[in-house]
């Protein structure tokens, strides 16, 4: 994990951030993801049928996504903070699938650092890989308003 304090956070653009540590995404996960969205389509959740015609089971997109905040914790630690808010999404893509079973981590690197509202518009450019596949599953631009001490 990388620690900054907040007022050198612009020294980080464009410079790629430590990876998260694996996560498992396992099928008790997504079902418990499934039950609280109710999102309950097949490809997630009926394991004999995704198994048989897709392979596997896989994880939810916005399952992943959201695991990205616990991801997040890894990769960069902000200090000298008052607060600091979730801003949304630039952009996001789901560019593969998360069978159920697999490990997941996310990588980073600080895209923009921008003034805003009386802190600081930071963007991540993030991705999230799963073990073993050569292409991330997740592409997205993450933006925090950070407010400073």
């Amino acid at each position: 994990m990388r620690k900054i304090h907040v007022k050198d956070i612009a020294s980080l653009i464009g410079e790629a951030l430590p990876a998260s540590n694996w996560y498992p995404v396992d099928q008790e996960l997504i079902n418990r993801f499934a039950d609280v969205t109710g999102d309950l389509q097949w490809i997630h959740i009926d394991v004999p049928r995704a198994t048989k015609e897709i392979g596997a089971p896989i994880a939810h997109g916005f399952l992943t996504l959201s695991l990205m905040s616990m991801m997040a914790k890894d990769v960069l630690q902000v200090d000298g903070l008052v607060r600091a808010f979730n801003y949304g999404f630039e952009r996001v893509r789901f560019t593969g699938v998360v069978p159920a079973g697999s490990r997941i981590r996310m990588t980073a690197n600080i895209a923009k650092v921008e003034p805003k509202s009386g802190g600081l518009l930071v963007t991540r450019s993030c991705a999230v890989e799963v073990e073993g596949q050569p292409k991330p599953v997740v592409v997205a631009d993450w933006l925090g308003l950070y407010f400073v001490e």
